[in-house]
């Protein structure tokens, strides 16, 4: 999957700072009993089904800890694969392989964790018009590795933070004095600082819904903890004036009825913060 330059840059952030979190002043384990011209050679072994997600990222690990270390990718990122399955091989300097291979691990074990996640999601929804996004729920420093895994696994990005799209939930709503007050106070600050951000407000009720309807300005309606009933209401009535989102507590067994109650997206946490590792381990060979 292609990035783009915000991407590369936190990705790029997140590598940095991991490996001075792990490495410090040096990997003295490796430093300590193996020679600094030893060559070496690991594979990428799958101890799990799952998803495969994170071996761009690996490669970006390699790279920025040694850029001479050589990677034969033999599985492409998004395919299913299964205990005793290889990714890719990986080649050169033995301290440089050991240095990298934590932080490799662990992305790769938690992306391909999300992305397992998602597909199963997206799964669920094939056939209907319903896509699957994330959340901000994220690891704090890891959101563009944790987004980047749902988009392999199939599904699509929400907002990315608190700066590329404006959202109205409930406590801005009613610290901004209810819904109408949110939407006119929202358009006149984008208007006043010449920005062009989608506004999403969320709705509690059918009630808030009619008031969401009687405003200018909003791209999508957020039916937070609806019923199946009062979701295929909503989007009636909301009739394609704008798009709509479904959330709140929705799993697996539930997702595929809120998608047919015709809403545009299904928004989860779950993709991201309720997850499990996946195990693989990188191996000498």
């Amino acid at each position: 999957m292609s990035l783009n330059n915000q991407f590369e840059k936190e990705i790029d952030l997140i590598i940095i700072n991991a490996l001075r979190e792990d490495v410090g002043d040096g990997d003295h384990s490796s430093l300590a009993c193996i020679p600094e011209t030893a060559k070496g050679k690991a594979k990428l072994l799958i101890k799990e089904q799952a998803v495969l997600a994170g071996v761009d990222f690996a490669y970006r690990v390699l790279q920025k800890v040694d850029p001479d270390l050589r990677m034969e990718k033999l599985i492409e990122e998004g395919k299913i694969v299964h205990p005793g399955d290889i990714a890719f091989y990986v080649e050169g300097s033995s301290q440089s392989i050991l240095k990298a291979e934590r932080l490799l691990l662990n992305g790769m074990q938690r992306m391909s964790a999300i992305a397992t996640k998602t597909r199963q999601f997206a799964d669920k929804l094939e056939g209907t018009k319903t896509k699957i996004l994330d959340t901000r729920k994220t690891t704090p420093g890891l959101r563009t590795l944790e987004k980047w895994a749902v988009k392999i696994g199939g599904g699509e990005n929400h907002r990315f933070g608190l700066y590329d799209m404006i959202m109205l939930k409930d406590n801005h709503i009613d610290f901004a004095g209810g819904i109408t007050n949110a939407i006119q106070k929202t358009r006149n600050y984008l208007k006043e600082k010449n920005l062009d951000l989608k506004i999403i407000v969320e709705a509690r009720s059918l009630k808030e819904i009619e008031e969401i309807l009687k405003n200018e300005g909003v791209y999508r309606i957020l039916i937070d903890n609806f019923s199946y009933k009062d979701t295929r209401t909503a989007v009636a009535l909301i009739n394609g004036k704008c798009q709509t989102e479904s959330s709140g507590g929705i799993t697996l067994e539930t997702a595929r009825n809120y998608a047919e109650c015709g809403v545009d997206y299904i928004s989860s946490g779950a993709l991201t913060h309720s997850v499990h590792n996946k195990d693989f381990s990188l191996k000498a060979v």
